[in-house]
């Protein structure tokens, strides 16, 4: 995810060049918490899905396993 930089426009009266107002320092901060929040559920549902493949295909495995162990077992009587 990339990060979008705010730009400021116009800076408010009495202020350095250079510095932020408050508010824009406080929307900088929540900015970043939102994409970080974001960054960590898509890494959360990626990992999860992630996790559920694998199952799915350890599942399939043994079930083909079994089956194939079954039929061995069937063909030997």
């Amino acid at each position: 995810m990339e990060k979008v930089p705010l730009e400021i426009s116009s800076q408010a009266e009495g202020e350095k060049p250079g510095s932020e107002p408050e508010e824009a320092k406080l929307q900088n901060a929540s900015k970043q918490i939102v994409q970080n929040a974001i960054l960590r559920a898509v890494q959360q549902v990626s990992q999860e899905r992630k996790q559920e493949e694998e199952c799915t295909m350890t599942s399939s495995t043994r079930l083909q396993l079994g089956v194939g162990k079954l039929t061995k077992k069937h063909e030997k009587k």
